[in-house]
């Protein structure tokens, strides 16, 4: 028990500020363990409210090989005073200073990791809709030497649990055919956000995560795209994702607006507008 207890009371470094990094959003670094493994899972979050809390609480039960970074948009609620009291299994919270869309908490979250000496990065939602026994799928197939693994809910194995019907539609009839006919390689769940990725992704600067272009949902679009055409090994795995019953969905996409800009991104990641010239 000492050592438990000397293990939460142990010093927190003071936070660090990154600034004036081109194409970085700034943002501050609250580091509150030190790094024990080569991957680091990401989730991404601003205002998940109970369902992150949820989230992190499963996470830690199945004890993956990972380390824990909370990639924060400038959350306000309940589930910012939990990160930073997750000391004993939260590795990392960084809080972005831009707008707080995806891919800048993404931007911001990928460079911590290149500059922080992790191996892979695996990125998962933080509304709680993601089955954490997917990490352990992502992980095992990024130590088997594959540089982008897709979780898929859509493949044997997969689960899709209550997924609505316009999104299936959408996902099923046209983001993952476009984003395979682009990547020339077969994928199912390309709106998916469970993903595993090899460090060697974020340092090909043929690829360039790091520019201001990449604000919203354009990684998303994006990488896999980009990532196939450049011949790394792709790969999907099994995952769940579970939508709640007769609930409201839990989603940053909204409207009409929302899967109109989605359908833009892809387009125009298809198209190859991402690229770097």
């Amino acid at each position: 028990m000492a050592s438990v207890e000397n293990e939460r009371s142990r010093v927190i470094p003071k936070p660090q500020r990154v600034d004036d990094v081109p194409g970085i959003p700034p943002y501050l670094i609250e580091k509150l363990r030190e790094k024990n493994n080569s991957v680091a899972l990401v989730i991404p979050v601003i205002n998940e409210g109970q369902r992150i809390i949820n989230q992190i609480k499963k996470i830690e039960i199945l004890a993956p090989k990972i380390d824990l970074i909370i990639a924060d948009g400038g959350s306000t609620d309940e589930s910012s005073i939990f990160f930073r009291s997750q000391n004993d299994f939260v590795s990392t919270v960084l809080t972005n200073y831009g707008d707080g869309k995806l891919s800048e908490q993404l931007r911001m979250a990928f460079h911590y990791c290149l500059v922080s000496g992790y191996k892979s990065v695996i990125t998962m939602d933080g509304n709680d809709k993601d089955g954490e026994s997917g990490i352990n799928e992502i992980l095992a197939a990024l130590w088997q030497g594959f540089d982008f693994v897709q979780g898929s809910r859509f493949i044997k194995g997969g689960t899709a649990r209550n997924t609505p019907l316009f999104r299936l539609l959408a996902i099923r009839l046209i983001h993952a055919p476009l984003t395979s006919l682009a990547a020339k390689r077969w994928f199912t769940d390309t709106t998916n956000g469970f993903r595993g990725i090899s460090i060697k992704i974020f340092m090909d600067k043929n690829i360039a995560y790091n520019r201001e272009v990449f604000n919203s949902y354009e990684l998303l679009a994006y990488l896999p795209i980009r990532a196939a055409q450049l011949g790394y090994k792709c790969l999907e795995v099994p995952v769940s994702r579970c939508y709640p019953f007769k609930q409201e969905v839990p989603t940053k996409i909204k409207g009409f607006k929302g899967p109109t800009n989605l359908v833009l991104i892809l387009l125009r990641a298809v198209f190859g507008r991402y690229n770097p010239h």
